[in-house]
């Protein structure tokens, strides 16, 4: 099983029953976050229950994890907070615990909405943002986006705005300010956007399937959303 972040951003657990919880979010000790992750995986499928790998040792020719893993779409949960860590490891210093409070207390409410794949409702703060994960190659994406953007199309409705992206391991993750959802609980609140998100995601469809030459608006469009543009390392 794999989470965003495990106790103390150990790269892999093994839990009491046997499981084992990959972090993806850990140490890097490489140039290669796969060839990381899938170093921590090996270690952990020979680590007694009741462990935690705590470091790792990426060999240059070691396997990536895309290598180790089936071809399966991933089945996501969102939790509300790090509770799933389960209490199984020893403790003595309190290290694990501490770690789980603060990890808890960091924790930006997220929906998953459920009308597109890898689109994120969440709060931080007092304002209300949508995190979507595209799956599309990056360039017809971004034509794509401005053509949406000269057309004036770029929005999920009144209230909201396109504000940049994030861009990591060839994958685009646009953002957007959603309305004042005032006050509303979160699922409430996300709710409001699944109509609006399909509705984009049928116009980005079609956006990605023309094929004619970007118009010089595009061409500007295009320059602006890649400067709103943020890579994650």
């Amino acid at each position: 099983m794999a989470a965003t972040v495990l106790p103390l951003a150990w790269p892999a657990m093994v839990r009491t029953d046997g499981s084992i919880y990959l972090g993806l979010q850990s140490v890097t000790y490489s140039s290669d976050a796969s060839r990381d992750l899938a170093t921590a995986l090996s270690q952990a499928l020979v680590a007694a229950p009741g462990s935690a790998i705590t470091e790792i040792e990426p060999l240059p020719h070691a396997p990536r994890l895309q290598d180790l893993l089936d071809d399966a779409p991933l089945d996501v949960m969102v939790h509300d907070g790090f509770e799933f860590w389960g209490h199984e490891m020893p403790d003595p210093d309190g290290e694990l615990a501490a770690s789980l409070e603060r990890a808890s207390e960091a924790v930006v409410p997220t929906v998953r909405l459920g009308s597109v794949d890898a689109a994120y409702w969440c709060r931080i703060g007092n304002r209300t943002h949508l995190r979507w994960v595209m799956p599309d190659d990056e360039e017809p994406l971004l034509d794509a986006l401005a053509r949406l953007h000269a057309a004036r199309e770029l929005g999920l409705g009144d209230g909201t705005k396109y504000v940049g992206a994030f861009r990591a391991h060839g994958l685009v993750v646009p953002v957007w300010d959603l309305a004042p959802d005032a006050g509303r609980p979160g699922v409430a609140a996300a709710a409001s956007v699944e109509e609006p998100a399909a509705a984009f995601r049928r116009r980005l469809d079609e956006a990605l399937a023309t094929d004619a030459p970007l118009t010089g608006a595009e061409r500007r469009s295009r320059a602006g959303l890649l400067s709103r543009q943020v890579t994650l390392r």
